[in-house]
């Protein structure tokens, strides 16, 4: 029987209400710890304001409503009444009318398109007062931990929502992160330079009042404070003995019903490498926010069975003189990502050879009208772009993505570029660069490029690829190499250097002089089969050898 069964049996007050459950102007959370959360049935959650308790008024509550039950739902330590009342934001906030508890509760904060997780915290210690626990928030869709580059805010600042109060590291880019409410920032738990902060563990503290910051001086977040993960509940007390209790006959066989905690929560990443790998997820503990299994934990799992029965390790050789430099958080996911690339996806590689002399000669002229003009040089890697744009509009096999059940196939061409930094690898994108002319182009890989160095990208600025553009010709003078592919993209496009070629003339014992460019397209063998490839590669060299063509 659920409570709320229970409240509508023995409540008089409501026994007769036929709009019980179909009041939205005010509900009633309960938030239980101790791991009881998952047992509880959804109605037992949602109660109106028939009580009368969005007014803040005491009427005779019925006993069956008030009192814990131990060994249930609700431990003698988690029972209270609670008022609430929505703020700006549609954020929950509640307070607090203690009834026969002395135990300590959090209630978790809720919140459309918040970018800071937050929970507000009502301590049975009498010396602090309601606050509210920032978490690490998680900005990226693979993101499992950030680092914190630095507080805009200092300790005992008032905050409004809006500002920001830090700016954290993200696995791609270095992301700001707002103030939801009003407040005071009483405590600063991780400060500038704090690294490999899990998503969902407390790194500050607000409170509402400024007399209440000096009582958060040694604050440190208690167990229930972190992240919480879905716990088996409570194993119910023995039954009560009775007079006479009916045999179980062997012909009625006991079944056991399958309980929320029998679950794994796992991301489909996850539970596709675990697949591929032939491991069980019972025998891995998540990490992820409520216990879900990420990719890092199946990643983690696997280094520490392959360093299982080690051999005896040599020892080191101490006449080495190194330097241990610390992984910045995009070093770390272009790491995971590459890997993952090149053990899931079937790599295979088209190289092609193109004479660059009328796209150098359209160059010139096309530079000399920007310079008359007072705008940017365009680059070989600008035509580059668009050629391989509207290459991918003519053959649109290539402009896809591999799921298991199907094949994605985009309509828009955001192209990603390749841009290397002092933190690592960067690969902002162009949108719609077929749709685009080659001064827009330029002056947005111009811009992005820039705002990858000082790393200050934003989300905005790398997400939504669906081709990529790797150049080691014109900056390194690479004659030619494979690049790895991008996930989920399909396609990656090498591009080398362009250098003087003697080739064969018109007529035999002729010879001539030709710049020539390598470029090798990196293929999804799921995706784009090996003609496919070719014939994009056709179309590719016909926009590079015939650049006016772009210009259509």
């Amino acid at each position: 029987m659920t409570y709320a069964t229970h409240v509508l049996r023995h409540s008089k007050k409501i026994g007769s209400s036929s709009n019980l459950i179909r009041h939205d102007s005010a509900v009633l959370v309960r938030w239980f710890s101790n791991g009881t959360r998952p047992s509880m049935e959804k109605g037992d959650d949602i109660l109106r304001c028939q009580f009368g308790l969005i007014s803040g008024e005491r009427h005779n509550i019925p006993k069956s409503f008030n009192r814990c039950y131990s060994g249930s739902a609700v431990s003698n330590n988690s029972c209270r009444t609670v008022s609430p009342r929505m703020s700006c934001g549609n954020a929950l906030r509640t307070t607090i009318a203690p009834c026969t508890s002395t135990g300590s509760m959090s209630f978790i904060r809720r919140s459309s398109g918040s970018q800071a997780p937050s929970r507000r915290g009502f301590s049975s210690a009498s010396d602090l007062p309601p606050h509210q626990a920032i978490g690490m928030p998680s900005l990226s869709p693979t993101m499992t931990e950030g680092n914190i580059a630095r507080w805009l805010k200092k300790e005992g600042d008032k905050v409004s929502p809006g500002e920001v109060l830090c700016e954290v590291e993200t696995d791609k880019a270095t992301v700001e992160m707002e103030c939801m409410e009003e407040g005071y920032l009483a405590k600063i738990l991780h400060g500038d330079g704090a690294s490999s902060i899990k998503v969902g563990e407390v790194i500050a503290v607000t409170v509402e009042e400024e007399d209440d910051i000096a009582k958060f001086k040694d604050y440190q977040p208690s167990t229930s404070d972190a992240t919480p993960s879905p716990k088996a509940p409570a194993s119910p007390p023995p039954p009560k003995e009775e007079v006479a209790e009916k045999p179980v006959t062997p012909s009625q066989p006991k079944v056991s019903k399958p309980s929320a905690a029998d679950r794994i929560f796992a991301s489909p990443l996850a539970r596709k490498i675990a697949e591929d790998h032939n491991i069980s997820l019972t025998n891995i503990k998540g990490t992820g926010p409520e216990g879900r299994i990420v990719k890092a934990d199946i990643d983690d799992y696997l280094a520490s069975r392959g360093k299982e029965a080690p051999a005896a390790a040599p020892k080191a050789d101490t006449s080495l003189d190194y330097t241990d430099i610390p992984v910045a958080q995009i070093r770390k996911a272009t790491a995971s990502r590459l890997l993952l690339s090149k053990q899931t996806i079937p790599h295979y590689y088209l190289t092609v050879d193109t004479c660059v002399d009328k796209l150098i000669e359209l160059r010139s002229k096309l530079n000399s009208l920007q310079e008359a003009s007072g705008g940017k040089k365009l680059s070989v890697n600008d035509l580059v772009i668009k050629a391989a744009a509207l290459a991918l509009r003519k053959v649109p096999q290539c402009n896809s993505s591999w799921t298991n059940d199907y094949i994605r196939q985009y309509h828009n061409v955001n192209i990603n570029v390749a841009v290397q930094t002092d933190n690592g690898l960067y690969v902002p994108v162009v949108r719609d660069a077929d749709k685009k002319g080659l001064s827009t182009i330029s002056e947005e890989v111009k811009n992005l490029a820039q705002k990858a160095k000082e790393n200050s990208l934003k989300p905005q600025d790398y997400e939504g690829g669906t081709f990529t553009v790797s150049n080691l010709g014109g900056p390194f003078g690479i004659k030619q190499f494979c690049a790895i592919i991008n996930p989920p993209q399909s396609a990656i496009l090498a591009v080398g250097s362009a250098e003087k070629r003697v080739l064969p003339g018109s007529s035999e014992g002729q010879y001539k002089f030709a710049s020539m460019m390598s470029v090798t397209l990196s293929c999804d063998h799921r995706v784009i089969d090996g003609a496919i490839g070719a014939e994009w590669l056709k179309a590719f060299k016909g926009y590079i050898e015939n650049p006016e063509s772009m210009l259509l």
